[in-house]
Formats: C-alpha cells, structure tokens, sequence
C-alpha cells in the first residue's frame, strides 16, 4: 500500500522538540476532585434535603 511521504522521516519534529518539564498543578486532577464533591454532596447530605 503507498504512503504520503517517506516512513523514514516519521516522528521528525517530534524528536527534535526540546523536552519541557510539567508544570506542577495548581488544582486536583479530576478523579480526585470529582470523589471530593461526591463526598461533599452525597455522603454528606442530609437525608431531609428535597422536601
């Protein structure tokens, strides 16, 4: 099957890129904060809410 262009060239830019180290979280990541509301407004509720 032809390709576009040569295979031999593939990930080109993407090893030439400068390796950047992560910035560090200003928030939690989403699994985190999605258990704590959760928490907050499942566990934590009253059970006479919504009468």
């Amino acid at each position: 099957m032809p390709s576009h262009g040569s295979i031999t060239k593939a990930g080109k830019v993407r090893s030439q890129t400068p390796k950047l180290e992560p910035k560090p979280r200003r928030y939690p990541i989403p699994r985190e904060r999605n258990r704590l509301n959760y928490i907050k407004r499942v566990l934590n509720a009253s059970p006479t809410t919504g009468e």
